[in-house]
């Protein structure tokens, strides 16, 4: 492949590297020119291009990426079809993520040209998540590099996904003098709470004396009927000989591992009985906040085994908080995580496909879908809301009567959805990192929801866009990040800002919010099924 400046005369077929406009046509990054395109370019006189030249036995990104894609091994996974020289790979169902880092490192070892990026080894995912990406640097690469990929790559499993099993647990405590029962029974809700992500259910609860033998006794009976027996004991073990690791193997199991380098959770004891799975919890298990507990427990409710090699393993990265009572305390949270997102509320449409009724006056639990869609976005972390009217302005204004917003008035709303896209990013002050693109009519998305989308891009720096997802696909809202504030400067027509993204290749982060992502209600049969009732 060649790259740099070509003559406009012999650019014909090359890829363009950047976006260029001649007069009224934009053509878009990574735009391979045809012969018109070039006359076009001629007439708007431009006299060279920065693009590339692929040579004959170079193969284009997406084909790349397909190729490589379409060679790996994995399981519990989908691959997405390739764009920009991406191929995204997303989680088939909700389980714990594995990968072949020898694999993964030796095909990042072939070509900087082409990468391969994957979660960490057993991070938990949800249904639809992004778990891997492969992507190709350049806008082509040599065949025989991506032979070299495929060769690696044939005949080993490199990733997979194993999903969550229903499993049935028996939970036992034990009681000492002073143990509250409001404490036995939060303790029963936290751990169906965190069964429930899995589809798991707690079946049966056995409540002892703090004492080897009845543990045990309560122990044989639960393995007896469930998958897996957890042991919630009244105090902190202190020795490998104490109550609840010594009630195992008083049962007749046998004590796996006892302590794990995880804090907190150090004192997590795992063992097995009558092939069944028991986890003699830390006290930090009572409380929903993720500790080493939640490490053994995905695993073993994904189908992984976990041995004693498996948790001496943990230490790095398994200081998942500090103590208050120690003497280190927190860091301040880093710059990024301040970072500001500003929400612009596209409600200057005209609900043609309604035939005359203003959808966005339609009521909610009586009260206009605007207002409702509105005050979500001011209960979020976002920095501030401007809403951008056209259609019906003044009673849209009416409708938010009293909330803290800035009305961006869009006089062009009928030449399409960049004008108003336009009028909303003009009044965001110059401090936001990113701009929430908030449809007004979608009922299903919550304040939580808005939420996830912007601590999604303040991890990522501020840098990617943003996507709210349901079940892998993609929906709204959407947050675009300062970088591409000028491109959509550009945009005309009824077009958003999609192919924007997908021009000036930046990373886009999906975040599964639920239904509510792809639910709107342009037609009444859509508000009517979404609990809307029309005024007008």
């Amino acid at each position: 492949m060649k790259f740099g400046p070509i003559p406009i005369e012999a650019a014909e077929g090359a890829v363009l590297a950047h976006a260029t406009t001649a007069g009224e046509k934009r053509f878009r990054k990574a735009h391979r020119l045809s012969a018109e395109d070039v006359s076009i370019l001629e007439g708007a006189g431009i006299l060279q291009v920065v693009a590339a030249v692929l040579a004959p036995d170079d193969l284009g990104e997406d084909a790349a990426a397909q190729r490589i894609a379409q060679s790996m091994t994995f399981g519990g996974i989908e691959a997405k079809p390739a764009a920009t020289g991406r191929v995204n790979l997303h989680a088939k169902a909700a389980g714990i993520f594995t990968v072949n880092a020898a694999v993964i490192d030796a095909i990042n070892a072939v070509d900087p040209t082409i990468t391969i990026a994957t979660l960490a080894r057993h991070a938990p995912v949800e249904k639809g998540q992004m778990v891997a990406t492969v992507k190709i640097i350049p806008f082509a690469v040599p065949s025989t590099l991506v032979d070299a990929v495929m060769k690696i790559c044939a005949g080993v499993e490199i990733f997979a996904v194993n999903a969550y099993q229903p499993v049935r647990v028996g939970v036992i405590q034990t009681v000492l003098p002073g143990i509250k029962p409001t404490v036995l029974d939060k303790t029963l809700r936290v751990t169906e709470a965190r069964l429930a992500r899995s589809g798991g259910r707690l079946t049966a609860e056995r409540r002892t004396p703090h004492e080897i033998g009845p543990v045990a006794e309560a122990a044989i009976a639960l393995a007896r009927d469930n998958d897996m027996v957890v042991i919630f004991g009244a105090s902190a073990m202190s020795d490998f000989a104490d109550v609840v690791p010594a009630a195992i193997e008083r049962a007749g199991g046998i004590v796996v591992r006892a302590g794990m380098p995880v804090d907190p959770g150090n004192l997590l004891v795992l063992g097995t009985l009558g092939g069944k799975r028991v986890i003699g919890a830390p006290g930090c298990a009572r409380s929903p906040k993720e500790n080493g507990f939640d490490w053994v427990l995905d695993r073993l409710i994904a189908g992984l085994d976990v041995t004693a090699r498996d948790i001496a393993g943990m230490g790095v990265g398994g200081l998942l908080m500090e103590i208050p009572t120690r003497p280190q305390p927190r860091e301040l949270l880093p710059a990024k995580n301040r970072l500001k997102v500003g929400i612009v509320l596209l409600a200057a449409g005209r609900s043609s496909r309604m035939g005359g009724p203003n959808k966005l006056m339609a009521l909610f639990d009586g009260q206009p879908l605007v207002r409702r869609t509105t005050e979500r976005a001011l209960a979020s972390k976002a920095s501030g809301t401007i809403v951008v009217t056209g259609h019906q302005r003044e009673r849209v204004r009416a409708a938010l009567s009293g909330l803290d917003v800035i009305f961006a008035d869009n006089p062009d709303f009928a030449d399409g959805l960049s004008t108003s896209l336009k009028a909303g990013i003009a009044y965001l002050p110059q401090d936001v990192a990113g701009a929430m693109i908030v449809l007004g009519d979608m009922p299903g998305v919550a304040s939580d929801d808005l939420d996830r989308l912007i601590d999604a891009f303040r991890r990522a720096g501020g840098n990617s866009v943003v996507r709210a997802s349901h079940q892998g696909k993609r929906g709204n809202p959407v947050l675009l990040p300062r970088s591409l504030f000028a491109a959509l400067a550009h945009l005309e027509g009824d077009t958003g800002a999609r192919h924007l993204v997908e021009a000036e290749g930046l990373d886009v982060i999906d975040v599964e919010i639920g239904e509510g992502a792809s639910v709107d209600v342009d037609t009444r049969e859509a508000l009517e099924s979404a609990g809307g009732v029309l005024q007008d």
